[in-house]
């Protein structure tokens, strides 16, 4: 599609399908992997076995798709976070955060993404539990051979990391070469003060950025809405981004399958096209 460039689809938009059928669907669809929420996989998912990693990667491999990362990382077990004052939960919040680092390793990944809103909201003394635990996520994944990426997320979903340039700070603070951030093209839009085409002309060239999602800011597929991805391709190529960009819809119009497939026509169509 774009030279260097890989794109993924994030798994949850086809949930109700079983693991394989996933990896058919997508690869049928010209995806080049796929993106895991590790809530998909089971209430545990920190926990599972190795025979079922071997065999989810073996699978995956099967229909010539990667598992390149995982994504909404603390949705289960219930009740974690990175930022509350409550020594156990934050005690239990880093040793699921380094398992997942564990797994996505043995999964083939290369990419955590730390979106999880309502696991990081802030109050008295938040900033500094979470760099503590987001160190600790860092050093981690550099061990792994991984990236631990810092999502920055729209004002309605989080009060803390709103923007590349906040996580940026965070990032340099907590002092973890795991650590680096990404762009979410729907929050990005919503939410930074420059068009998203700007901020990765920005940022990509400082190589703080490993990791783009890819959606509308309508929280809708590529193409379903009024963002100008041709644009945002365009940038990524200028700035010969090599890594993976993960289409992430939120909402499914009209359904998971559909949205699936509009998008990566939409995507293909839009590299294929004279500029």
């Amino acid at each position: 599609m774009i030279a260097g460039m890989k794109i993924a689809l994030c798994n949850e938009v086809l949930g109700p399908m079983p693991f394989a059928e996933q990896c058919a669907f997508a690869a049928a669809l010209g995806y080049d992997g796929l993106e895991v929420a590790p809530f998909t996989l089971g209430p545990e998912p920190h926990l599972l076995p190795a025979t079922e990693r071997r065999e989810l990667r073996v699978v995956a491999d099967a229909y010539g798709l990667a598992i390149t990362g995982l994504h909404w990382l603390l949705v289960t077990p219930d009740g974690l976070s990175v930022t509350s004052p409550d020594d156990a939960v934050r005690a239990r919040t880093r040793d699921v955060i380094e398992r997942l680092v564990g797994l996505c390793a043995d999964l083939g990944g290369t990419v955590l993404v730390h979106g999880s809103p309502r696991q990081r909201a802030l109050g008295d003394g938040a900033r500094d539990r979470a760099v503590e635990i987001f160190r600790a996520a860092g050093d981690a994944a550099s061990a792994a051979g991984v990236t631990y990426c810092l999502e920055p997320l729209a004002r309605n979903e989080t009060d803390f990391i709103n923007t590349v340039e906040e996580a940026v700070a965070l990032i340099d603070e907590a002092g973890s070469a795991g650590l680096a951030t990404m762009v979410d093209t729907s929050a990005a839009g919503q939410t930074e003060a420059m068009p998203v085409p700007a901020l990765l002309d920005r940022w990509l060239p400082t190589g703080r950025i490993a990791h783009i999602q890819l959606n509308d800011t309508n929280r809708r597929a590529p193409g379903q809405g009024a963002d100008d991805f041709a644009a945002i391709l365009a940038a990524l190529q200028r700035n010969r981004y090599r890594g993976i960009a993960a289409v992430e819809p939120f909402i499914y119009h009209p359904d998971g399958p559909s949205t699936a497939a509009r998008a990566i026509g939409y995507l293909h169509g839009l590299a294929e096209s004279p500029r």
